[in-house]
């Protein structure tokens, strides 16, 4: 049970720590006028498909861990994007 919930804020923290990277990232592509309006389009509608997606996946029983595991693997992907 403790190895669940210290997994869990592992992850918690691994998400932040990404999350912040693709913030970084691309209020620094905007500053630097390497901002595309389809980029600044997409931070709105992929927070939007997200948190449809967590929803759908508590509401069919899903558990925080595979919350926090969906959040991951987009912030990944956007993480390995947006430094190409």
């Amino acid at each position: 049970m403790l190895f669940s919930w210290v997994k869990l804020a592992a992850d918690a923290n691994m998400l932040a720590i990404e999350a912040q990277t693709v913030i970084w990232t691309r209020l620094t592509q905007i500053a630097l006028g390497r901002g595309t309006p389809a980029e600044s389009m997409l931070m709105v509608t992929e927070k939007v498909a997200a948190f449809a997606e967590a929803s759908a996946t508590i509401a069919t029983g899903g558990s925080a861990h595979m919350v926090v595991k969906g959040y991951r693997k987009h912030v990944r992907a956007n993480v390995r994007r947006l430094r190409r």
